[in-house]
């Protein structure tokens, strides 16, 4: 008897899993997995708290609380000039990742092509394998993330039915230009498809780095739907709140799927959301400096270390690590385990995010941490390698 989803069954346990109990049986510093070891803002939660006793803790609207919704259309209004009518262009999902899992489950037929750029998030094939979408990798590598024009026109054809951009991408920490971007609507629309951009990490793309929705140019807004995360902006990543912005066409059939995952998230976590979203402007600048700050904290540390080199970290929060010069003879996933057991310090292996030929040579650290753990971590690599 077959047990097992012949799409799901496919994949084996992520490498986020296999490097983290490795990190717990050994007590190593966990800069693997990507969440940040704080409890998020004081505010939020107190009004998280206070909305279980003030509000119905029964099922809210399918679509999402009204109070949520409208605070994610003037969210995009104050951010990127985008006019939203909360009504019909928003949803909330449980988590960004469900609400991806609605987009292509809700927008895919069997037999739909799927551009997408890899080095990719790791739920992504699964689910668009299991909706019956057939992917279509672009390849970028670093240190330079360059993305090829000619590889992307390539890659579109008259089956494709959806573009997934990742941007700031994680995990290769790139924010796409303005000309990048163009070049990718410009496809879109020539080939008539739907862009399903997940931007959850929208408010830390860093320094001269800016985050441009591609739902803000010509001819995308009716055509794109856009996805954030308050556990990525509000560093409150076991939450799972998301919440996703398009043309009412899209959401209406987004929400079909949607309806029958989850139906809903949490009431008192959709008020301390819209909370968090209508706060000032300080606390989303904060947010990134921090963030920027602990990002070069991390590289000063490991660019001392004989052998590492890190990679420019335009946005996001993960930090690459170009190995090649470490004298270590093995792969980059003997690299992580041999650090994780012989140090203390674990990252993930950059070759699990690829589906072609991956570079070898390449690690990723999470540096949304306590400034006192990236220091420890940054100690025990430079005393390991010394």
């Amino acid at each position: 008897m077959k047990i097992a989803n012949g799409v799901l069954g496919t994949f084996g346990t992520t490498v986020f899993e296999v490097m983290s109990r490795l990190a717990i049986e050994h007590g190593s510093i966990n800069l693997g997995q990507g969440f940040p070891d704080g409890s998020g803002p004081r505010h939020v939660l107190e009004k998280a708290a206070s909305s279980l006793y003030d509000s119905p803790n029964q099922y809210p609207p399918m679509l999402g609380l009204q109070e949520l919704r409208e605070s994610v259309a003037s969210h995009n209004k104050r951010f990127y000039d985008i006019e939203i009518d909360w009504q019909t262009e928003t949803m909330i999902s449980t988590g960004a990742t469900e609400g991806l899992a609605a987009c292509f489950f809700g927008l895919l037929n069997p037999g739909d092509e799927v551009v997408l750029i890899e080095p990719l998030y790791d739920c992504y094939l699964p689910i668009i394998k299991r909706a019956g979408g057939v992917p279509k990798l672009v390849t970028i590598r670093p240190p330079k993330w360059d993305l090829d024009p000619v590889e992307l026109r390539a890659a579109f054809s008259e089956k494709t039915k959806l573009l997934l951009l990742n941007s700031p991408q994680n995990p290769a920490s790139k924010v796409y230009t303005y000309e990048e971007l163009s070049l990718i609507a410009d496809l879109v629309k020539e080939f008539n498809v739907i862009a399903v951009c997940d931007e959850v990490y929208e408010h830390m793309a860093f320094g001269d780095n800016k985050h441009i929705p591609l739902m803000t140019l010509p001819g995308m807004k009716d055509r794109s739907i856009r996805i954030g995360s308050a556990g990525k902006t509000f560093s409150l990543t076991g939450w799972k709140v998301g919440y996703l912005t398009g043309h009412q066409d899209l959401i209406k059939a987004v929400a079909k799927a949607h309806q029958f995952l989850v139906f809903t998230t949490a009431p008192n976590l959709q008020r301390a959301v819209a909370f968090g979203l209508r706060q000032g402007n300080d606390y989303f600048d904060d947010l990134n400096s921090v963030m920027k700050s602990k990002r070069d904290r991390l590289s000063e540390s490991l660019n001392k270390i004989t052998g590492f080199k890190t990679v420019n970290c335009q946005g996001s929060y993960f930090l690459f690590v170009d190995i090649a010069q470490t004298e270590f003879s093995g792969t980059d996933i003997e690299f992580c385990k041999h650090i994780t057991t012989e140090a203390g310090v674990t990252a993930v292996p950059v070759s699990a995010f690829y589906q072609s030929e991956a570079p070898q040579n390449f690690i990723r650290f999470c540096f949304a941490k306590e400034d006192a753990l990236l220091d420890e971590a940054a100690a025990r690599l430079a005393t390991h390698f010394s």
